[in-house]
């Protein structure tokens, strides 16, 4: 999130004192947000620091409440897994979209370093497949957090 706070502020300073916007600004830090946000996904599941809904929770018994995590764990695994193939395909299907704000960025660092392959950052495909890459961590963070459940001694 920290980078995405310097590209904003980056293209804000440069539109206040050079007049002009560099063409990434705008469309990059949204990129950036989608990834931050699938991270801080994982991560607090991971953590148990999630929101959560407690009213109906705190007034199960332990025993219960636990079988509840548990099943709660294995509907995340499966929640996960079918974003992140769903977001694999939609990525392989849409991906040589042109992202019109990083083109010509794109272009311009391929052509510098001749590295032909940084063309694909002026696609949406490598920034689509953020909901894959955070499908997949969120499946192996519940699949973690069930495995933590189920080796646990249950609290009495």
């Amino acid at each position: 999130m920290a980078l995405v706070f310097v590209v904003i502020f980056f293209n804000s300073l440069r539109r206040y004192t050079v007049g002009r916007s560099v063409t990434w600004g705008e469309e990059l830090p949204i990129y950036l947000t989608i990834y931050g946000v699938m991270f801080g996904l994982a991560l607090a599941y991971l953590t148990d620091s999630h929101i959560r809904f407690t009213v109906l929770v705190d007034t199960l018994s332990a025993r219960v409440r636990r079988i509840l995590f548990l099943f709660s764990d294995v509907a995340t695994v499966i929640t996960g897994a079918a974003l992140a193939y769903a977001g694999h395909v939609f990525a392989m299907r849409r991906g040589d979209v042109t992202a019109s704000g990083l083109k010509s960025a794109a272009d311009a660092l391929a052509s510098s370093t001749g590295i032909e392959a940084l063309v694909w950052l002026g696609r949406v495909g490598p920034y689509q497949y953020a909901i894959a890459f955070g499908g997949a961590l969120l499946a192996v963070a519940a699949a973690l957090k069930l495995v933590e459940r189920l080796t646990t001694p249950a609290e009495v």
